[in-house]
């Protein structure tokens, strides 16, 4: 349903269209299509709908074994088989991480693999519109908002243990690095060598950019210890892209 605002707008535009030239038709076109706003995003959902309502969470455990998640692919199944247990399995799960680009394949995006939004906690709280929402002030990734498939609270700064490291080996707009160094534990094959870039999902802490949810700093390693001294337990976003 157009306000009341730009259905004014549409009528004085055709009563005006007969005298307009084609350029200056074209102009007032792009004009009422910028008056016809989008509807807005609910910043809750009920619960009981055709699909799930949560479609972001944080993993409430790791793969266990450091940085290694078993690639992007093994990534995805373990964000994947949590939202399972949740009854959640009916969406299209994703991990939020970049990769680093190959000898034989290019780099990949974190904000290339988790669609478009919106996407919401499991308690139904909106956690970003779109994916210029969630890279940008109106992302609502806090340690209120950033909680597990069960709907457990982690631990931030300040708790014991601190467990708000978060791997992503994003840029805060969520793209991959172009720099050479390993931000990515190989990406996410290594609980050995190489590092991880790690976000802070309660927007506190240290590091250059202690406030970022998904690019705060990078780990000390990657093996389970190196990430625990940093910080985190190997943890991840996980996102709903259908």
């Amino acid at each position: 349903m157009f306000h009341l605002r730009s259905v004014h707008a549409l009528l004085v535009t055709t009563l005006m269209l007969a005298g307009c030239s084609q350029d200056e038709t074209a102009q007032m076109d792009t004009a009422v299509a910028t008056e016809v706003a989008e509807p807005a995003v609910p910043e809750s959902l009920p619960m009981g709908g055709e699909k799930s309502v949560m479609s972001f969470f944080v993993t409430s455990v790791g793969g266990g074994n450091g940085g290694d998640l078993g690639g992007l692919a093994g990534a995805d199944a373990h964000c994947q088989a949590l939202a399972d247990t949740e009854f959640a399995g009916d969406h299209e799960w994703r991990a939020y991480l970049s990769a680093m680009p190959t000898e034989t394949a290019p780099a990949v995006n974190a904000r290339d693999r988790i669609g478009r939004g919106p996407w919401y906690n499991g308690e139904g709280t909106l956690v970003a519109a779109n994916l210029e929402a969630l890279h940008g002030e109106a992302t609502n990734i806090n340690k209120g908002a950033a909680v597990t498939q069960r709907l457990d609270t982690l631990n931030g700064v300040g708790d014991t243990p601190n467990m708000h490291d978060i791997l992503t080996g994003s840029q805060s707009d969520g793209t991959a690095f172009e720099r050479t160094t390993d931000s990515t534990c190989g990406n996410w094959t290594s609980s050995d060598n190489g590092s991880a870039q790690v976000g802070h999902h309660d927007r506190a802490g240290g590091g250059s950019d202690a406030s970022s949810w998904n690019s705060a700093h990078p780990s000390l390693g990657c093996s389970q210890e190196s990430l625990e001294e940093t910080g985190g337990a190997g943890l991840i976003y996980c996102f709903g892209a259908d």
